[in-house]
C-alpha cells in the first residue's frame, strides 16, 4: 500500500501548472540529499508534450547541471525550436531557486509506416520470486528499516555482491509501476523516462566492487529514444552494460522490453562514479 501511495505521489508531481503558453511549474517532493534525477527528466518531458499535439516523443538527450532539490518547485521554460511536417523539435530548461539545474532536447514523430528490426530480447528469469531492489539495498547497509517505498517497484536479476566482490559491468531488472496508470499515453512515456534514471549507474559499479554504501554517484548525461509507443502498465525489462568506465565517469546503454519481448526504448547514460573519501 506504502508503494501504492508513492505512486499516486508522483502522478500528482508529474501534473504541472501551465503559467503561460511554455511556462510550467512542477512541485517536488518532501525528502532528504539531492532530488531524483529521473523526476526532473519526466517533468521535463512532461512540459515539452504539452506544447506538442498529434506527434509522440521519440528521442531526448538531456544534461543534469546541478542537484536538485526537494520541497522546492521548478520552473520548465519550454523553447519551441521546430515544428516539421514529420518531426517537432523542442528544448526544455529547468530551474530551480534561479538555477539552470536541467537541459533537455526532445524530438516528437508523427505516426509513419516503414521498416522494423531488432535482435531477441535478452534471456532473463520472470520477475516474480526475484529479490526486491529496495530491500537488497536496506540489507546492503546493514539498515534494515531503510526500505524507501517507491511508485517503481524493481525486481534484481543480477543482485550486487553483498561483500564487493567484482562482477562483470551487466545487470537485468524487472520493474514496473506501484499503481494503476492513466490510459494516457503521455503519462506512460513519463514514468517510463522517470524509471530509465534507475539502476544504470551502479552497472558501471559493479567491476570495481563498489555496491550500496560504498560509492558516492550522480547522472551526467542522459539520452533515450522510444521505438514503440510504451505501455508501462505491467513488467518491463530493464538490460544494462557498462563497456567503459575512465577518470571517474561510467558509460552505460540500456535497453527495455516488455513482457512480449518487444524492445520498447533504449537509453544511455554517463555517470559520475567517486569512493567516498574518509575523514581524517
Amino acid at each position: 500500500m506504502k508503494g501504492e501511495a508513492a505512486f499516486e505521489r508522483l502522478l500528482e508531481l508529474l501534473k504541472l501548472d501551465a503559467l503561460d503558453r511554455d511556462l510550467f511549474l512542477g512541485e517536488t517532493p518532501r525528502g532528504e540529499g539531492r532530488l531524483f534525477g529521473g523526476l526532473v527528466a519526466a517533468q521535463a518531458a512532461m512540459a515539452a508534450m504539452e506544447t506538442v499535439e498529434g506527434a509522440s516523443l521519440h528521442s531526448l538527450h538531456a544534461y543534469f547541471l546541478r542537484p536538485g532539490r526537494h520541497d522546492t518547485p521548478i520552473r520548465f521554460i519550454v523553447h519551441r525550436i521546430r515544428d516539421g511536417r514529420s518531426f517537432t523539435t523542442r528544448r526544455v530548461v529547468a530551474y530551480q531557486a534561479g538555477e539552470a539545474i536541467f537541459n533537455l532536447s526532445t524530438s516528437f514523430a508523427k505516426p509513419e509506416e516503414g521498416i522494423s528490426h531488432q535482435t531477441p530480447a535478452p534471456e532473463a528469469p520472470g520477475p516474480e520470486g526475484l529479490p526486491d531492489w529496495e530491500e537488497l539495498r536496506a540489507r546492503m547497509l546493514g539498515r534494515p528499516e531503510a526500505v524507501r517505498h517507491q511508485p517503481i517497484e524493481v525486481r534484481a536479476c543480477d543482485p550486487d555482491d553483498p561483500e564487493g566482490g567484482p562482477q562483470e559491468p551487466r545487470k537485468r531488472v524487472w520493474f514496473r509501476p506501484s499503481g494503476a496508470v492513466p490510459d494516457d499515453p503521455r503519462i506512460h512515456t513519463a514514468l517510463l523516462v522517470y524509471a530509465s534514471d534507475r539502476t544504470l549507474i551502479s552497472t558501471a559499479s559493479r567491476p570495481h566492487g563498489l555496491p550500496w554504501g560504498k560509492r558516492m554517484v550522480a547522472s551526467l548525461d542522459h539520452a533515450m529514444w522510444i521505438h514503440r509507443e510504451p505501455r508501462f502498465d505491467d513488467w518491463v525489462l530493464y538490460a544494462s552494460e557498462s563497456p567503459v568506465a575512465h577518470a571517474a565517469r561510467g558509460l552505460v546503454f540500456g535497453g527495455m522490453y516488455d513482457l512480449q519481448g518487444h524492445r520498447i526504448a533504449s537509453v544511455a547514460q554517463e555517470g559520475l562514479i567517486r569512493i567516498p573519501r574518509r575523514a581524517p
